[in-house]
């Protein structure tokens, strides 16, 4: 019986440390993909124009080229 119970001991302590290591690759790859999110954002914004806001009574030309 003590056999078993240092088993479960040794079992315990490894998943305690696999749940570790896990919450840790988390959190590195969370902070990595935080970091390539900005890059991608400060890429995108560079090119990025100035969206026209149109109000009620607007006149505007459309392109029939994409309604066909």
């Amino acid at each position: 019986m003590m056999d078993f119970e240092i088993r479960k001991k040794k079992k315990d302590v490894k998943v305690k440390d696999f749940v570790k290591e896990i919450k840790k690759m988390h959190k590195e790859a969370k902070a990595v993909l935080k970091k390539s999110q900005k890059k991608i954002k400060k890429y995108v914004d560079r090119n990025k124009k100035e969206t026209v806001e149109y109000k009620v009574g607007d006149k505007v030309l459309l392109s029939m080229k994409d309604l066909m």
